[in-house]
């Protein structure tokens, strides 16, 4: 018989006397409890009730739930309607886990109804058979509303652009196949001359800045098309509803600057101790300075002071809650997946995960692949053999293990490794291949560096 394994229980795997848990819909909520009976040793006793999902009545059911005497009340995950019964229910007091919906399908065979389902969530949590998700403390929540929605004001920015150039097209106008972008200032110029009334394209090309001169020529050619006062309108519209954007974004920006000087675990270290992974070593005085967490993730190739706010308020600062940094890639779904089944083993997809972080890495990824560092040879390395979206997989995944070990040690500061990092351990590596074979066949090997 073969050695039998151990396997650890998770933090979340224990039995549990008293729980509740709550199906959600929109507008209400199914409550169950379940209590140790009185007077009946090893039975249990199951209560159901509907509860309204308003403050007051969530509130009130916090207070019931606390003088029952309630260890853990589970929510599952139903869109956004889960927020008010988490909230409040936290500001109560109460250990509240929010569980992926996934993961609580009831069995085969059994009715579906919100009675049942309540009933079923409780019987998972006394058992400790439910996984929590990751939920961030209230500051970093508000963080996250304001990350998250200047992303999508990002997103509307460039649906507005996009729309610019079909409206160009349509008036046969060929900017686009000329200046690289639509948001230059030499670019802009032109659109506005056009919604002003210009239509010569020798005086509009004229309004090129910069490098943008020597393609004044190709800009004649280009700008010449059949712009009307229809076109001049909705192009003005366009510009209009840009500009707000772009002030929203503004002023986003400035407040998650604000939000993110007023959490103290996100500011600058007191102490340069160099016990963190990677610590201050080899850094040199003049750059061995306490910096804020913004700023240690900026020094990562490829992450941006607006993709280290990203991360921050997608992750948090507090890497307790991820015991390694393998469990916070795996919760990123960046993590290699293999699925098993007896003597047969299979690579399987990463999963979804959270398209806000997994977006901004990708970003990140791509960025890094372009540099002469680790991460960049790293990708070099990989899309030789696996290609161009696994290779981006696999540096995004290391930028990620690289954030969650700057973010356990406020102390620690990145160090590139180099590019050629895997090139000295492949040399010393072979070396003592080498020199093992050697010594095995009976020689003495004594090694020369040549000058």
């Amino acid at each position: 018989m073969r050695e039998p394994q151990e396997v650890p229980d998770e933090e979340h795997e224990q039995l549990l006397d008293r729980v509740a848990a709550i199906d959600v819909a929109k507008a209400s909520g199914t409550v169950c409890t379940r209590v140790p009976r009185e007077h009946q040793a090893g039975r249990r006793l199951t209560r159901v009730w509907d509860v309204d999902a308003t403050v007051n009545a969530v509130t009130e059911l916090g207070d019931h739930l606390v003088c029952q005497g309630i260890e853990k009340v589970t929510v599952e995950s139903t869109g956004d309607y889960w927020r008010i019964w988490y909230y409040v229910l936290e500001a109560r007091g109460l250990q509240v886990q929010l569980v992926n919906a996934r993961d609580v399908k009831n069995l085969p065979g059994r009715s579906k109804t919100d009675k049942l389902d309540a009933v079923w969530l409780a019987k998972l949590t006394e058992k400790g058979l439910l996984r929590p998700s990751f939920v961030p403390p209230r500051e970093i929540r508000t963080l996250r509303d304001y990350t998250r929605m200047r992303a999508d004001l990002i997103q509307e920015r460039t649906r507005h652009w996009q729309r610019m150039e079909k409206l160009l097209e349509d008036s046969l106008i060929k900017m686009s196949s000329v200046a690289s972008t639509l948001t230059t200032a030499s670019a802009r110029d032109m659109i506005e001359a056009l919604i002003a009334g210009e239509r010569n394209p020798r005086v509009l090309a004229e309004l090129a800045r910069g490098r943008m001169r020597v393609k004044i020529p190709a800009l004649v050619e280009a700008l010449t098309g059949r712009f009307d006062d229809h076109h001049a309108e909705l192009a003005a519209m366009l510009l209009a509803q840009i500009d707000g954007l772009q002030a929203s974004i503004l002023t986003l920006t400035d407040r998650i600057q604000a939000l993110l000087e007023q959490l103290p675990a996100a500011q600058a270290a007191d102490g340069h101790d160099d016990h963190g992974p990677g610590g201050d070593i080899g850094v040199p005085a003049a750059v061995r300075q306490s910096a804020s967490a913004v700023e240690r993730l900026d020094e990562i190739p490829g992450i941006s002071p607006e993709i280290a706010q990203v991360v921050i308020a997608e992750i948090g600062l507090d890497m307790t809650r991820f015991a390694t940094a393998g469990h916070l890639t795996s919760w990123a779904r960046l993590s290699p997946r293999t699925v098993q089944s007896g003597s047969k083993s299979r690579g399987g997809m990463t999963g979804k995960g959270n398209p806000y972080l997994k977006g901004v890495l990708g970003t990140a990824a791509a960025v890094a692949a372009k540099t002469d560092t680790f991460l960049g040879e790293r990708y070099r390395r990989i899309v030789k053999r696996r290609g161009k979206l696994k290779a981006m997989v696999a540096v995004a995944r290391s930028i990620l293990v690289i954030i969650w070990h700057l973010l356990a040690d406020p102390a620690a500061r990145y160090q590139d490794l180099g590019a050629d990092y895997h090139i000295r351990i492949d040399r010393d590596k072979k070396t003592r291949g080498h020199v093992r074979q050697l010594r095995a066949l009976g020689f003495t090997v004594s090694l020369t560096p040549t000058t």
